[in-house]
């Protein structure tokens, strides 16, 4: 059987940007994107800290240290607020992940990686 778990994660991440007319997706800069081995337009789920939202998108790259929610998603955050970027992979069940996670300050930088 195959099974849909976690494999990386931009943990408490900060929104730097809400375009509301951008066709959808939310861009991220390359160096989280590296990281975290998450790939552009791969399908990711983000958590809104700050206001208890989630929505699913799928992500585009972007300039250093930005995290910005674009199209309907811009209704869903604020800049400012502290976001987690999920990402899930297809394992079978003798498969043991081995998630990344990015930890990040408040201005998107890495912190740490576990």
């Amino acid at each position: 059987m195959k099974r849909e778990m976690f494999h990386a994660k931009l943990h408490r991440a900060r929104v730097t940007g809400a375009d509301l007319d951008y066709e959808g997706s939310v861009t991220v800069g390359p160096e989280l994107l590296r990281t975290a081995g998450i790939k552009e337009h791969e399908r990711v789920q983000i958590v809104n800290v700050s206001n208890g939202e989630r929505l699913e998108t799928y992500t585009i790259e972007g300039d250093e240290g930005e995290l910005c929610l674009n199209g309907a998603a811009a209704r869903l955050a604020e800049v400012g607020d502290t976001v987690i970027l999920i990402a899930y992979a297809t394992y079978d069940d003798d498969e043991e992940p081995a998630p990344t996670v990015v930890h990040l300050d408040e201005a998107n930088n890495v912190v740490s990686v576990d």
